[in-house]
């Protein structure tokens, strides 16, 4: 018998045209039937918002890569009331979210980006003792140092052109970081004013950007935009292997000095050096690794912030003769000769440079941002056991990130009245307003609340309330026509900035 065989011939594009096909639409059921269960049948469906935020990241991360999100999660919050939902998984001693993670320094942790409670408690342990106001109190003739250099820099000048106070200020706060932190003096405000720009000035001011990029990006996009033949791009991917090279030979000097007894007993010790001797346990001392991050986070957090604050501060004194007018009247008592910077102490005492301080940190906080914490897998109450978090009434399951911005806690008109005023005399004491400064001070929230709260936040304090005593005694402030309400708008990328990226002040000397 014979068999005949029949080919029938099949298309491999045609093959490949289905598969694609089939891909699309199972891409396009899985999109759709995504939507409908985040809008209609996830557990945080009953939370306020808009439609499409629910839906997606998307809509909230393009506000984040236009430096918009304090902006717009608080017309969120005047039209859905205090809860709102912005994602799909978003909406006390919660952990902090991966969020942290692209802030991380090293490639490794900090106590910033420890997500943990516990680890964080743990490094916390080793710096906390540097921070403690009697402690800080011992580096003032270091602060006291710079902050002279600053006003001779500007006495120099004379008054006779504007300097960008986003640069000035960095580079004085990154001496001061440094001094404190390393025991080390690196002169970058002189090197600054010399024209000789600092790197690591250049890499702390770049950090942020740096890490907003890569939170915002999958981590292939972030490979590719750090092979942008660019040197200027380079630079800034690169902010943090600038920073480690520093921080690694501060470690391995100071390191080599105390096994061969070149640093004795003092009272006066350097943060540096704390971590050298801190240990995670008897049997473990911290990790070189660790003692670098660690120490590059506090750089950054410490110099680029309050350097961006100082520059409103002053903006603002530009443009507010009568806010300028009582501080210098105060200033004039407290200071009789200029150049003779009081004790912290003092300052501390002085009404309204503190009033002048609150309300700076209120409209100028540097980091007013998200700070997203992570819901646990169970909560007690009451001893027992829930699976969801009560939030003002939303039950939230373990995993949804949640956070308080406090660019909104800042302008709750309820608590500041006139919020986008900038008003230092709302802070002063008076008859019978007692218990609204108190309820002011729980919505004050600059430097974070509760147990994860910035661990420099008296060095930092300590620092606004130095340097604004000290310039605003022997200067008056004036902004050139290009330093206005358009080129200050505040942006945001974890801290704030303004939109031209610089803050041009002119340093005028007073008649003493």
């Amino acid at each position: 018998m014979d068999f005949t065989t029949t080919a029938f011939p099949i298309s491999v594009s045609w093959i490949t045209h289905n598969i694609a096909l089939a891909a699309l639409s199972l891409t396009l059921v899985y999109a759709v039937s995504r939507a409908t269960y985040n809008l209609f049948l996830s557990p945080l469906s009953s939370i306020p918002g808009p439609w499409f935020a629910a839906v997606s990241n998307f809509w909230i991360t393009t506000h984040v890569l236009r430096l918009q999100q304090c902006k717009t999660n608080h017309r969120l919050f005047e039209k859905y009331g205090p809860v709102v939902r912005i994602g799909p998984n978003k909406s006390t001693k919660f952990d902090k979210s991966t969020f942290y993670k692209s802030l991380l320094t090293n490639e490794n942790d900090h106590a910033m980006t420890t997500l943990d409670h516990a680890g964080h408690v743990t490094r916390r342990k080793g710096y906390a003792p540097h921070y403690i106001p009697l402690n800080l109190a011992l580096f003032q003739p270091e602060a006291h140092d710079y902050t002279l250099e600053l006003v001779s820099a500007l006495e120099h000048v004379g008054g006779k052109h504007s300097l960008d106070c986003l640069a000035l200020f960095r580079h004085y706060m990154v001496d001061i970081i440094i001094a404190s932190s390393h025991g080390y003096r690196q002169g970058a405000l002189s090197k600054w004013i010399a024209g000789v720009e600092d790197s690591m000035a250049t890499a702390i001011a770049d950090f942020p950007k740096r890490g907003i990029i890569r939170s915002a990006v999958p981590t292939w996009v972030w490979d590719l935009i750090c092979r942008i033949p660019n040197n200027r791009w380079r630079q800034m991917c690169d902010s943090d292997m600038i920073m480690g090279e520093f921080v690694g030979a501060r470690v391995y000097e100071m390191r080599a000095q105390l096994n061969a007894g070149k640093l004795g007993e003092s009272e006066k010790i350097p943060m540096l050096r704390r971590l050298l001797q801190y240990r995670y346990s008897p049997e473990q001392a911290m990790p070189d690794h660790d003692i670098i991050s660690e120490m590059m986070g506090h750089m950054i957090a410490g110099s680029d912030t309050t350097s961006n604050s100082l520059s409103y501060f002053f903006w603002e004194l530009s443009r507010r003769q009568d806010i300028m007018t009582k501080l210098q009247a105060e200033l004039d008592q407290a200071m009789p000769d200029p150049r003779a910077i009081p004790d912290i102490a003092l300052l501390q005492k002085l009404p309204y440079l503190n009033a002048f301080v609150k309300e700076g940190l209120r409209l100028y906080s540097a980091a007013p941002s998200p700070l997203e914490r992570t819901v646990p897998s169970s909560t007690s109450k009451n001893g027992a056991i829930n699976e969801a978090f009560d939030l003002m009434g939303y039950a939230l399951p373990p995993g949804t990130v949640v956070a308080t911005q406090g660019w909104s806690m800042h302008r709750d008109a309820s608590v500041f009245p006139s919020p986008k005023t900038f008003l230092p005399e709302r802070w002063l004491e008076r008859p019978g307003n007692a218990e609204h400064l108190f309820k002011m001070a729980q919505y004050l929230m600059p430097f974070g609340t509760g147990s994860r709260v910035c661990g420099g936040q008296n060095l930092a304090q300590m620092m606004l309330r130095i340097s604004v005593a000290t310039v605003a005694r022997n200067f008056d402030v004036v902004a050139p026509p290009e330093t206005n309400e358009r080129s200050m708008e505040i942006k945001d990328s974890f801290v704030i900035f303004p939109a031209s990226m610089e803050c041009k002040l002119i340093f005028v000397p007073r008649a003493q």
